[in-house]
């Protein structure tokens, strides 16, 4: 499934040696598996942080622990380790993780939620906040829900309108409108606090 070189495994043969700690192995996930947002993370597992029912790959001097839901994204990827003057690079190719970038015969709803994974997120995460597709209405309007910091942001209209509306139309003219039904009143952590007026008999 994976293709580790010997170099990466003498890398992390290493890096394990290093903890010092009994039957540490690799333990490899997909976070955001299908977006454009995706990623391979790996972290040192210890017999007791697995499920039991990762797929495990034997390499020289430990086991490298794949994520079941991670598995069918992680195929035909390949591992390697490029020493360098400054120590080495870690280079991981996984060509699935991000999935398949929808045509122009694609439908509505999967190139919004591209657009959004894509372009809009990635922006938004910058203040802590993010945005999903709620549907998509017959009449190619966009509804959305904002959530984390734009959730009850002082700003979210013009992040609606000059941001994510914006950026839509550009990658996907057809649609019609854009429309946020967040119900901004109850949101806990706003990037930007709505200024209230205060009475003058206060």
């Amino acid at each position: 499934m994976i293709d580790i070189s010997e170099r990466a495994q003498s890398h992390f043969a290493r890096l394990l040696a290093q903890q010092d700690i009994e039957d540490l192995g690799i333990l490899v996930r997909v976070t955001a598996p299908g977006t454009p947002a995706a990623a391979c993370e790996l972290e040192f597992c210890e017999p007791v942080d697995l499920a039991g029912d990762e797929q495990v790959i034997h390499c020289t001097g430990f086991d490298l622990h794949v994520q079941r839901d991670s598995v069918p994204w992680m195929q035909g990827a390949t591992m390697d380790f490029e020493p360098t003057n400054t120590g080495g690079l870690l280079n991981i190719r996984a060509p699935r993780i991000k999935g398949d970038i929808p045509g122009p015969d694609a439908g509505l709803v999967a190139r919004v939620r591209y657009v959004l994974d894509s372009e809009v997120n990635p922006k938004l995460a910058a203040h802590s906040g993010e945005v999903k597709l709620v549907s998509v209405e017959a009449d190619a309007t966009v509804v959305l829900q904002f959530g984390g910091g734009c959730h009850g942001c002082g700003m979210v209209d013009v992040t609606l309108k000059q941001g994510v509306e914006k950026t839509l139309r550009e990658h996907i003219p057809e649609i019609s409108a854009v429309r946020d039904v967040t119900d901004h009143s109850s949101g806990k952590k706003p990037y930007y606090k709505k200024h209230e007026g205060r009475s003058a008999m206060a």
